[in-house]
């Protein structure tokens, strides 16, 4: 572990003290049902767009399949979550949906919460990192960068990271490495994320040698999230320690157990581009809006009446919730 790549620096008695009092109220609301929270956030989410680039078969973004409208973060919004937050956040990742490098000021956004000393985090489809963009990444104080690699060649890259070139990522990528090498600044921590699917596994050592050739900080191997499973034969890998589904019959199921708790009910939350708090990263379509930062303050949206039903819905039953059914909590998405 790299203390580069986690936000360590970002600590101060105000967020330790949040931290206790997240872990404390989750803790006593476990054992007693009880949801009152008393504490903030310590991380969020914070969606720069939904506007994307590629079309991604698995991904609502790319099949343009949203309900709500696309729209790009304003500085605005930005700044009311960090106005209304900020100092108890430890943590916040600029990307929910979308491409983050679409929204012009994207970068400015970042800059607002450096300043707050908030560790700032993006993923990035990485066709936007020409030399100048990568310059002006180091200087917003940007902590993390993933980048999206699901090949090693353009065929098995452009199979699911449809309309991208493999050849652009690798560039960004050199542009990227090469740019905080010169740098005074440290500049972000540098992460290849590799989804596995069927049709790439046999690429895992490949792109194990091609991170060390390419010099980033880190490869995470990550196992893919179907939304469609109608349609999920040829993208789920045969190898179950490559898979975060089984299957049973002629269905493809979650692994975990669905347990009647969540601690991202506790420590997390999104706020979409337009303002909309939705509860975590499984709400693609932001069906579950529990007020907006916009004529709300996060404070009291966070301890408000329809969060508090949310979390109680929660204790009694996550099956019977949508966004759960699919969720990841408590298996193992990293290989």
């Amino acid at each position: 572990m790299n203390i580069k790549s986690y936000p360590f620096r970002e600590l101060n008695a105000n967020r330790i003290g949040n931290i206790f009092r997240n872990y404390s109220s989750y803790q006593f609301a476990k054992y007693s049902k009880k949801t009152t929270h008393p504490g903030a956030p310590i991380s969020i989410s914070i969606e720069p767009t939904t506007s994307c680039n590629l079309r991604c078969p698995h991904c609502p973004s790319g099949l343009r399949s949203f309900t709500r409208d696309t729209g790009m973060l304003s500085e605005e919004v930005n700044n009311l979550i960090l106005d209304q937050i900020g100092n108890d956040l430890l943590y916040i990742t600029y990307y929910f949906q979308g491409e983050p490098f679409l929204n012009p000021g994207f970068l400015d956004l970042v800059k607002a919460a450096h300043r707050k000393k908030i560790f700032t985090a993006t993923s990035t489809n990485a066709h936007y990192l020409d030399r100048d963009t990568c310059e002006r990444i180091h200087d917003s104080g940007l902590n993390k960068l993933i980048i999206s690699i699901d090949g090693t060649t353009q065929e098995t890259y452009g199979k699911y990271r449809i309309g991208g070139k493999l050849e652009k990522v690798l560039d960004g990528t050199k542009n990227l490495v090469s740019t905080k090498k010169k740098s005074k600044k440290s500049g972000p921590w540098i992460i290849w994320q590799f989804i596995v699917f069927e049709h790439n596994q046999h690429e895992l050592p490949h792109i194990k040698k091609l991170a060390i050739d390419y010099r980033v900080d880190e490869l995470q191997i990550k196992t893919a999230q179907i939304y469609d499973f109608e349609h999920s034969e040829g993208w789920i890998p045969e190898d179950k320690k490559l898979s975060r589904y089984e299957k049973k019959g002629n269905q493809f199921v979650i692994k975990n157990k669905l347990l009647n708790e969540c601690w991202r009910m506790w420590n997390s939350a999104v706020v979409t581009w337009d303002g909309d708090v939705v509860p975590c990263c499984f709400d693609k379509d932001a069906k579950h809006s529990m007020g907006n930062v916009k004529a709300t303050d996060f404070k009291a949206i966070w301890n408000g009446s329809a969060y508090k039903d949310f979390r109680t819905k929660l204790f009694a039953g996550r099956s019977n919730i949508d966004i759960c059914t699919n969720c990841s909590e408590g298996t193992k998405t990293w290989v």
